[in-house]
């Protein structure tokens, strides 16, 4: 199952976006991938690992840091690719825009699952198209 199919079977999930190299299709065989899930309920994806059984049942965690308004889950897949997932409340893409997310948004954003329009409107408010 692809990230955006297992997205909208979530629903407790706002927005689902890749950000960085893979987003401004710029990666190399190093780089890890970064996902944004925006949700209301954050606890589910940082306290828990239940989750991960639909979005990659072979993912394993390797940890978790807390960025303020976003908490990262790192994530490794068997063929050796980290995922980092971050993981924060919708008012994350509020605006006006955070520096902080406005440096992630023109790092490269691509929405995968945008049901409402949450990460166009960021992208829209940061100068980029999502």
């Amino acid at each position: 199952m692809t990230v955006k199919k297992w997205a909208a079977t979530r629903s407790d999930l706002a927005a689902v976006g890749v950000v960085g190299s893979w987003a401004r299709g710029a990666q190399i065989e190093e780089s890890d991938l970064d996902l944004i899930l925006l949700t209301e309920h954050p606890s589910v994806y940082v306290e828990g690992d239940g989750w991960l059984a639909g979005f990659s049942p072979t993912a394993k965690p390797l940890g978790t840091s807390d960025w303020g308004a976003i908490v990262e889950r790192r994530l490794v897949l068997p063929s050796g690719l980290e995922i980092e997932v971050g993981v924060g409340n919708p008012s994350w893409a509020a605006t006006p825009v955070d520096p902080g997310t406005k440096a992630v948004v023109r790092d490269g954003l691509f929405a995968l699952y945008d049901p409402s329009g949450l990460l166009a409107e960021l992208a829209a408010a940061c100068g980029e198209s999502p």
